[in-house]
This record gives C-alpha cells, structure tokens and sequence, in this order.
C-alpha cells in the first residue's frame, strides 16, 4: 500500500506507523511519553510525532451536515485550584470563562461531528460555523445561549439549562458526551495544553469520534480505523520539525 512521505524524518515508517496506531486507537489519547517509551525515540521527538499524526487526521470536507442537529459551545482550561500560586497569578485575571479558550461542537445525530476554537461566542462567529457547516432546512438543537437567536434558515429549537436537559428530542446530549471525551483526554492523559496547539487535539479527538463505529452502526474495528488514518495521509507531506 502506498502511503505518503514523512519529509525529512529520520525515523523509520515503523516507528511512524506505530506511532498511529496509538493516536488513532486509544479511547483517551496517548501521551508523547508512552509513545517515547513505547517506540524508543526521546520524548521530544514523540511529541513532534504526535502532533504530525494529529495534523494528518485533520477532518476537512466540503460536504454539510444534515437532519438533526446538536450545537454547543464549551470552555477549555486549566482550573485555578490546580495552579502553582505564579501560574496562577499570571494566567487567571477574570472569572468565569474569561481565561480559557471556547471551542465549538456541531454534532449530526447518527453521524458526525465537528469541533473547532473560536475567538467568540458572540451571534456573528457562532452562526457563521452554523451556516458554514449545516445544511439550511435542518432540525438545530440548542441551548438557550442568546447568540443563537435569528437561525431562521433552521428548525431551530431551544433547550434552556436552567429549568430542563431535556425535552423530547431537544437536548444537547450528544455534544455533551463529546466534551466529555474531550476533556477526559486533555486532563487524564496530555494534562497540560497550550491553547496555541489545542486545536490538534480537538482533531485528534474528531476523528476518533466519527469513525467509532461503521455504516452499519457496529463498532469500528481497530485495525479498520488505523486503515482508515493510513489512506487519509495520502497526498499530505507531514514536514518533520527537528
């Protein structure tokens, strides 16, 4: 099988390969030191690994989502109550979410789903990814967060957190499960992210995500996921950083 060139590395496909099948594979993602114990490369070297093979499983399409449809918004960052006394100083000036980056989810039910950082939760950047990822027509399941108001385009329906989580079918329950793994990932296993790199670990755990299962709704295999990562980098040059 003919895969794409990791440019300039000086590590061998093995090496690379099993690299991925980690990534790709471990429900909590893997840390740059299991790989470095696990392959025998220093840790330095895994982290920029790993970070090349999140680059590789970038999910980009062109086609929208349809049908129904979940969006949510959360924050992502360390908790105060974690932090050396320093840290903290330099890094929680607010409250709330002030000091942590937001990330939005957009989930298909049944299919896929998409999550990427976002400057703001104002109604211009949130609708925006709406309309760029969601096909007009669709069924949109909500919070009752004001920036979503005006999809008119949509069947927009609106849950509010404070009196209820669900009322029939509105509810945002699928994105909720999805932040759960997201977070799960970034506090049990990587600990401590950079919001400059936090988008490749959104990927990482997106891809994961979509492919957990088949076509028929049966638990992806591993082996099947891993081919599926494999034939995805075809094309791509993964630019080693020494």
């Amino acid at each position: 099988m003919c895969i794409s060139q990791v440019e300039d590395s000086p590590l061998g496909l093995d090496k690379w390969l099993a690299a991925m099948w980690q990534v790709v594979n471990d429900r909590n993602g893997i840390s740059s030191y299991e790989v470095h114990r696990m392959i025998g490369v220093s840790q330095k070297t895994a982290w920029f690994m790993d970070h090349r093979i999140r680059h590789a499983l970038t999910m980009g399409s062109i086609d929208k989502l349809s049908g129904e449809i979940e969006a949510d918004e959360t924050f992502i960052g360390g908790k105060a109550r974690n932090m050396h006394a320093d840290k903290k100083a330099r890094k929680i000036i607010g409250t709330g979410g002030k000091d942590k980056t937001i990330v939005m989810g957009i989930l298909e039910r049944g299919g896929k789903v998409r999550a990427s950082v976002v400057p703001t939760r104002k109604k211009g950047q949130v609708q925006a990814e709406i309309r760029k990822h969601v096909e007009a027509g669709s069924a949109i399941f909500t919070d009752a967060l004001k920036s979503y108001e005006g999809l008119t385009e949509f069947e927009h329906q609106v849950v509010d957190h404070a009196v209820e989580y669900v009322r029939g079918k509105v509810h945002t329950n699928g994105m909720e499960k999805f932040w759960s793994l997201l977070k799960r990932g970034l506090k049990g296993t990587y600990i401590s992210v950079e919001p400059f790199h936090l988008f490749r670990y959104i990927d990482e755990q997106v891809y994961r995500y979509n492919y957990r299962q088949d076509e028929e709704g049966e638990p992806l295999k591993d082996f099947d996921r891993f081919d599926i990562a494999v034939r995805q980098i075809v094309g791509k040059r993964l630019t080693w950083i020494s």
